[in-house]
């Protein structure tokens, strides 16, 4: 099915729309169909082929050595340097075209050597959220479904609760006590995931709640458990929902505890001022409000 726009296939590639124009008309690199108002519209094929060639041209390759190549050489090529190589934009590259074609064992395999070569914290800050935001792009233009986006944030879940489960960290002396959890509706757990494991591995007590639970039901536990620090956020706005009315709700529903909120949260807060919101934007904010 052919899905994607030019705008798309620039936002996915990262090679200008109008450098795509000028090589469908002097290499015929491409053939996109028309829409009946004329719109160029491409596939599958056409995104993985795009992708190799942003690829292919990142190490080196002029592009009209690559329009005398055919598609398996383009790809075979693509391949060969994308294996072991430790560019993040070509990571991200493969990780887009592994996703289109459900590749799980090789998406594994990538964020495996990943790991082993540059660590779990910069594969998820270089390559996994980042990966994440530009195949946002793809959802958002409806060329991406839903059982796409739950086979990828599903591979990054659970590599990211493996490292989780294999942090051997003592509690530290004057460690604090953090509860998170996602508002009702939000489903999109990545980043609080990883915000659990750079606060573990910090040394400090987590309970983690998990997505969409109920402010009522944070409430009551945090009534047991008394936590130190709120951890929070929201990716997109739902019917009905008021940021602003929730952060006021946060602040005084824990008035002992600090809040750090994220993602249009974190917008919010920023330009209000409740007395323990705290807006985080990575997980660098995060660090900064731990305890030294």
């Amino acid at each position: 099915m052919e899905k994607y726009s030019i705008k798309d296939l620039e936002k996915l590639s990262g090679i200008k729309s109008q450098t795509i124009r000028v090589w469908e008309r002097r290499f015929n690199i491409m053939k996109p169909s028309r829409t009946e108002t004329n719109r160029r519209r491409y596939g599958d094929n056409q995104l993985r082929k795009i992708i190799n060639i942003s690829i292919l041209q990142r190490n080196g390759f002029k592009i009209s050595l690559i329009a005398s190549l055919s598609d398996h050489e383009i790809e075979e090529k693509a391949a060969y340097l994308s294996k072991d190589t430790s560019q993040s934009d070509t990571q991200i590259d493969t990780l887009i075209k592994l996703t289109i074609t459900h590749n799980e064992n090789r998406i594994n395999e990538l964020l495996v050597r990943s790991i082993i070569n540059r660590g779990f914290e910069d594969t998820i800050t270089k390559i996994a959220l980042p990966f994440l935001n530009r195949f946002g792009i793809m959802w958002q233009t409806g060329s991406a479904d839903i059982g796409s986006e739950h086979f990828i944030t599903n591979i990054i879940r659970n590599r990211i609760i493996l490292s989780i489960e294999s942090l051997s960290v003592t509690k530290r002396e004057g460690a604090k006590k953090f509860i998170l959890f996602l508002p009702e509706n939000e489903l999109h757990e990545i980043g609080l995931l990883y915000f659990t494991y750079i606060i573990k591995k910090a040394g400090h007590e987590t309970l983690y709640l998990g997505q969409s639970t109920p402010l009522e039901s944070v409430v009551s536990v945090n009534n047991r458990w008394k936590a130190d620090f709120i951890v929070t956020g929201l990716m997109t706005g739902f019917p009905g929902f008021i940021p602003y009315d929730f952060l006021s709700q946060l602040s005084v529903s824990f008035p002992d505890s600090n809040v750090l909120v994220s993602g249009i949260l974190s917008e919010t807060a920023v330009r209000i001022n409740l007395p323990n919101i705290f807006p985080v934007k990575s997980a660098n904010d995060v660090r900064d409000h731990l305890p030294v």
